[in-house]
């Protein structure tokens, strides 16, 4: 007999990296999670329904690049509650994940709360993102996805050549980096980024609203780096302009112009 899944609990929760919350959305639906005051997935009891614009964001990158009878084979480094994994085993449903989350706690509270695929469409693996990323195999993974978060910020050393060097070597050729970027609204850290993955992939490209590219607000961009030449083509427009929180992108000449500063390395080793 199947286990039964346990219920949601809303309320607060000790986690092995602070605290987690979960609070029920009397608007849209279903569950926002957030972890130590930081918001970090939003489950909807459709799968094929994501809140956060950046998720839709990365989604709209992914439907671009493969088909829907793709068997793709994704690496998520930051997994939450898996808004995104639950998302692509739905749309992708010959596709293989590994989700990788530091938090042995939230990752045990995401399987008992929310319907995830099992093993093998989704497996989460608790550990580092980057030391997981450094034990997988050459050519393994069509995505990578990074989405992982202290607080507000990446964690350094998921942003330098070295770290891209890394997701370079576990993707096919011609697959796909995504990378969520908060930033503040100077973009320094966005454009540093953009600049460090255009120093390992050919071709890299951008994506949020206009608001954020010009500076006017803080909040979050994708990233996009790969072999294969990233278009914005019509229909790729037309999707992220038709979004409840209209986008567009940067890619080619545009979007190596919005990177600036230094390639982001590694400290050196003492």
């Amino acid at each position: 007999m199947a286990r039964s899944r346990a219920e949601p609990v809303a309320g607060t929760h000790p986690i092995d990296t602070g605290v987690a919350e979960l609070m029920p959305d009397t608007v849209a639906g279903g569950w926002l999670l957030t972890v130590n005051g930081a918001q970090s997935s939003h489950i909807h009891p459709d799968p094929g329904v994501l809140d956060f614009e950046y998720m839709r964001q990365m989604a709209a990158m992914i439907a671009e690049a493969y088909s829907d009878d793709a068997a793709l084979r994704v690496l998520h480094l930051g997994a939450a509650a898996c808004a995104l994994p639950r998302f692509i085993a739905d749309r992708y449903a010959e596709s293989r994940q590994v989700a990788v989350e530091i938090d042995g706690a939230l990752a045990r509270l995401a399987r008992e709360w929310f319907d995830l695929p099992r093993a093998p469409r989704l497996r989460i693996r608790v550990g580092d993102a980057r030391e997981v990323l450094e034990s997988l195999r050459e050519d393994t993974r069509d995505v990578v996805v990074r989405d992982a978060f202290a607080e507000a910020r990446t964690p350094r050393h998921l942003t330098t050549h070295e770290f891209v060097v890394e997701v370079r070597r576990v993707l096919t050729p011609g697959g796909l980096y995504l990378a969520n970027c908060g930033d503040n609204r100077d973009l320094t850290l966005a454009r540093a980024e953009v600049t460090t993955a255009a120093s390992v992939f050919e071709h890299v490209a951008v994506v949020a609203d206009a608001a954020m590219l010009k500076g006017r607000r803080t909040g979050n961009l994708v990233l996009v780096a790969s072999d294969r030449a990233i278009e914005a083509g019509p229909g790729l427009v037309r999707t992220l302009l038709a979004d409840p929180q209209p986008a567009k992108i940067l890619a080619g000449r545009q979007a190596r112009e919005f990177g600036s500063g230094s390639v982001i390395t590694d400290p050196p080793i003492e």
